[in-house]
């Protein structure tokens, strides 16, 4: 297999201008993308669809010369997709400063081949924990950034909330997660890092986030914040071997004044399309969405700004069917029906909850009742 590679390219002429920097670069990606549709869930450790990154990137419109930042950044598509996006538009892209932080050794290491094989020369891509061990600091706090794009690994359970509860990068600013689920941690990290003025950034996490009881004292703080600008819910089946469906929160440090106290809820379930038993965002998709985000208006079945008010009083809950009505005309207002997928979502992440909190109560019940120096109650048996 090896020599006939070698000499299927020994047929062909590698110079550069019938190989130009970016051809190294896509041919790359294309290997990723094969090998992540081959591994299943595996793939998600290093590889996001590219679709969902584009449409990501499209949304925070970075500019030239600004600083670009993924804290979970796998491959590095995540940078990559602000590079590209400044290419379309043919504007200068080799003034991007472009940082990223991996946990995984092998991962990161595809990371910085992957920019470098891009002609990315000014970036730097750091393993490490992003949680335990931020790496980009600058004296006494994190380094903050234009743009971040993350995808943050989900609910990750083996992390420590301990250390959280007194950061010494403060970034504990709405409360310590449950530690059952990282997500709102690495969130919180994320809006530590961004610039106070143009800071802005786009997150894919599963709809959980959205509407977990344990997490509402910490979202009541993010609404009260307004930094909240759209809450995106994407259809399912666009992660690699999984059903789920998993939304985008975009967040902005410095709001418009017509914005700001509002949040745009677009429920964009149905703008999936399906090929070769894959699901992806079509470039209509990605323009409707794109196009309502921009516009931040109503729009009917699609599309809705609600107050924050109004999200207080839905206990802050940011569940998409309580503000966007769908096409039928039916909601998650009172007396309305919630969707199946909903339902089934919310079933799952409440049962996940209380077995939790059952294994808790059983551990502490079994080490109450515990003898003490061998007692033992009439009969031989435990008290």
């Amino acid at each position: 297999m090896l020599r006939e590679l070698i000499e299927h390219f020994s047929s062909r002429t590698l110079s550069i201008a019938n190989c130009p920097e970016d051809e190294l670069g896509t041919g790359y990606e294309f290997l990723i993308k094969k090998f992540a549709d081959d591994s299943g869930h595996t793939a998600a450790e290093f590889y996001t669809n590219r679709t969902v990154v584009h449409l990501m990137t499209e949304m925070l419109e970075p500019l030239s010369g600004e600083s670009i930042y993924d804290p979970t950044c796998g491959s590095a598509g995540m940078l990559l997709s602000a590079v590209a996006y400044l290419k379309r538009r043919r504007k200068e892209w080799r003034n991007l400063r472009l940082f990223g932080q991996e946990k995984n050794l092998l991962t990161s290491a595809i990371g910085r081949m992957n920019l470098f094989l891009h002609g990315v020369k000014d970036f730097s891509v750091v393993r490490g924990d992003t949680l335990t061990n931020p790496a980009f600091v600058e004296g006494d706090r994190l380094m903050r950034f234009d743009v971040v794009l993350a995808n943050p690994p989900y609910s990750i359970k083996q992390w420590d909330r301990d250390a959280w509860s007194a950061d010494p990068w403060g970034r504990n600013i709405y409360g310590a997660p449950p530690q059952g689920r990282a997500d709102y941690a690495f969130w919180q990290h994320i809006v530590r890092s961004m610039k106070p003025d143009t800071g802005r950034c786009a997150i894919l996490f599963p709809h959980g986030v959205l509407f977990r009881d344990e997490e509402a004292a910490m979202r009541e703080k993010l609404i009260d914040h307004d930094v909240l600008e759209c809450v995106l819910g994407l259809g399912p089946n666009l992660f690699y071997n999984s059903p789920m469906e998993a939304c985008v929160v975009i967040c902005r440090m410095n709001k418009p004044p017509e914005r700001r106290g509002r949040v745009l809820f677009i429920n964009a379930v149905n703008e999936v399309a399906r090929e070769r038993a894959q699901s992806f965002l079509s470039e209509e998709h990605i323009e409707k969405i794109v196009e309502a985000y921009r516009t931040y208006e109503n729009r009917e079945g699609f599309a809705r700004v609600a107050e924050n008010g109004e999200i207080r009083a839905n206990g802050g809950k940011l569940s998409l069917p309580l503000y966007v009505r769908g096409a039928d005309g039916n909601g998650n207002g009172a007396g309305e029906r919630v969707g199946l997928k909903q339902s089934i979502a919310e079933w799952l992440e409440s049962s996940a909850a209380l077995r939790e909190s059952m294994d808790e109560l059983f551990a502490l019940l079994e080490e109450q009742t515990r003898p003490d120096d061998g007692e033992f109650a009439k009969g031989g048996r435990l008290r």
